[in-house]
């Protein structure tokens, strides 16, 4: 039988905590690494949390992989991550990956709009225009 998205999302939400905003920028704070999985356009239209490493998710197994020569050594496997995307959704599937891949403490804040709630800085985007 195929796994369906709502097989995916299921299981990665079962594996991966949801926190809020607040609790992100707390264990931000403690030195967790806050992982931005949009794609660019996203961060371009929208801005981006201060401080967040942005991988998006389609580079994220390449990234993330130890043994990779596209490792990413802000990703350790002893280091919290708290990973958001717009809504949520890819951030629950990049963390249940980053879990999978034996990173021991994932975080799901769901979207940037749960930083930006909670009074988390931003970095604005720039007006196009300008």
């Amino acid at each position: 039988m195929a796994v369906t998205l709502q097989d995916l999302m299921d299981a990665a939400n079962a594996a991966v905590p949801r926190i809020d905003g607040t609790k992100a920028q707390e264990l931000v704070a403690g030195g967790a690494l806050l992982l931005d999985v949009r794609d660019a356009p996203e961060l371009q239209k929208s801005g981006h949390a201060l401080g967040a490493h942005h991988i998006p998710r389609g580079m994220l197994d390449f990234r993330a992989s130890q043994g990779s020569q596209f490792h990413d050594p802000e990703l350790r496997t002893d280091r919290p991550i708290v990973v958001h995307c717009a809504s949520g959704g890819r951030a629950a599937l990049a963390g249940k990956l980053l879990k999978d891949m034996g990173y021991a403490e994932v975080y799901n804040m769901g979207g940037l709009e749960g930083w930006k709630d909670a009074g988390g800085p931003m970095v604005e985007p720039v007006d196009p225009g300008m």
